[in-house]
């Protein structure tokens, strides 16, 4: 006789079901995330789809008011800008960090400047921390109003019961994975109790026309921890960024239904909260005299659509002896672009360093993994080797290929206004991005990285 339940393992990284045990998810290949989940009932014989007369006629887009949908600011200029102009009625916004990162001071700081802004109550539900401790953070920050609601819940029933009572323009949920639901098996933050509580919240989100921000948590991986259809359910998928040792935070849009999917916001975190930084370009170039330093150069990154300058310091160090491999360093760069460059340095521009230690890093805690970056890369080792520092002056921009070549990169012109902004009147850019410079600018292309050090020579010997 065929059992009317079997019993199933679902991964909880992914959802995946096997019917037995297995110590390695055949789908996302995670170790040691297969659960057993409760018996399900077997499947019943597929039925035919019957047709319902629907509750709102069908209408022409023409007659289609769009005002519902439009941004309204939270007053927290970088968070509206990677929102795409701010929180949109009916919107559902996902936003997740390594613990630590400030996600919750920082999502406090914009649920008061909602309520303070007038566009209705804005309601705090978490399930991590108690109201009192909420409550001492809001008064660190500042963030203190009659329109900001807390209430500490685990129960996805009691946070829509608050919703009737409150009727919040916005709901800030801290977090989603600590959130769970009666009507579904699984424990709090598993696959089927996470896409639960979020298919349950957005669905009364878009009929009440209330904003939910939900708070998620990552794994070691740095992805969001759930089901992958959490951030196909969502309309924005924001990520919160930064390094502990470090007081730079960036938020960067991975999905926006309403606005860019590449923007960056820029926060620096402080003992009163989280501030918006407009104009971060002082916080990657070194403060130093008014001469260079052998080992240092700047080039012009992209963060989505923003350009922002980041300063390259290299030192190489003696020889590596007895046959030992030689130290390779880096922090803020891509290691395995850094050995490239070495490689390239060495054979095609006349430059000893592979059989030599070397460090390198960014300055200000930025991480730059674009491939733009290569050109600096370069000069900042050439300088290093030869202690003949780069002018001041200059920025670098440019992709270095293994044949020595140095090719386009995307939005130079941008990068070029940013650094002439900034106070820089020379650069070094691949062939054909000379166009369009800005005025007060002088742009020099250069085609390989040998004739770039031979550029750069010619500088360091007018300055000699």
């Amino acid at each position: 006789m065929a059992r009317n339940a079997r019993t199933v393992h679902s991964c909880s990284a992914c959802g995946h079901t096997v019917p037995k045990w297995v110590g390695r998810c055949p789908d996302c290949g995670e170790w040691g995330t297969m659960a057993e989940s409760a018996p399900v009932a077997s499947a019943s014989p597929a039925r035919k789809a019957t047709t319902a007369r629907p509750g709102v006629p069908a209408r022409s887009i023409g007659d289609v008011s769009a005002k519902q949908a439009e941004a309204r600011s939270t007053g927290v200029g970088e968070f509206d800008r990677v929102l795409g102009g701010g929180l949109v009625p009916g919107g559902v916004v996902l936003i997740a960090g390594e613990p630590g990162v400030g996600k919750s001071t920082l999502l406090l700081d914009v649920a008061h400047r909602f309520a303070a802004a007038g566009h209705g109550r804005a309601l705090v539900a978490t399930g991590e921390e108690s109201a009192s401790q909420v409550r001492l953070r809001a008064d660190r920050i500042k963030a203190i109003h009659p329109d900001l609601m807390l209430a500490a819940e685990t129960e996805l029933s009691a946070v829509l019961g608050h919703l009737d009572d409150v009727k919040p323009g916005l709901l800030i949920l801290d977090s989603v994975q600590t959130i769970s639901s009666g009507d579904v098996d699984g424990v709090p933050g598993g696959v089927t109790q996470v896409r639960a509580v979020a298919s349950g919240l957005i669905g009364v989100a878009k009929e009440r026309g209330i904003t939910c921000i939900l708070v998620g948590h990552v794994t070691k991986d740095g992805h969001i921890a759930g089901p992958r259809v959490l951030e196909h359910l969502v309309d924005t998928v924001l990520h919160f960024e930064g390094d502990r040792h470090s007081t730079l935070r960036l938020l960067r849009g991975v999905k926006n239904r309403f606005g860019p999917a590449d923007e960056v916001g820029c926060f620096d975190m402080t003992e009163d909260g989280i501030v918006g930084l407009a104009d971060p370009a002082g916080l990657f170039l070194a403060e130093g005299g008014d001469e260079p330093v052998p080992g240092t150069c700047v080039t012009v990154t992209m963060e989505g659509r923003r350009a922002m300058l980041v300063e390259v310091q290299a030192l190489v160090g003696g020889s590596a002896k007895d046959g030992t491999i030689p130290r390779r360093t880096v922090s803020g760069l891509d290691s395995a672009r850094l050995n490239m460059g070495l490689a390239v340095l060495d054979r095609r521009g006349g430059v000893r360093c592979l059989d030599r230690e070397v460090y390198a890093a960014t300055v200000g805690g930025m991480r730059v993994t674009e491939p733009a970056a290569d050109l600096a890369v370069a000069l900042a080792v050439a300088s290093s080797v030869s202690s003949a520092p780069v002018s001041a002056d200059i920025v670098a921009i440019g992709e270095v290929g293994l044949t020595g070549a140095v090719r386009r990169v995307s939005g130079v012109p941008r990068r070029l206004a940013e650094a002439r902004r900034l106070g820089f009147r020379h650069a070094l850019v691949p062939p054909g991005c000379a166009e369009g410079a800005p005025k007060g600018m002088t742009v020099s292309e250069v085609s390989s990285v040998g004739e770039a050090l031979r550029m750069a020579s010619k500088r360091w010997a007018a300055r000699g």
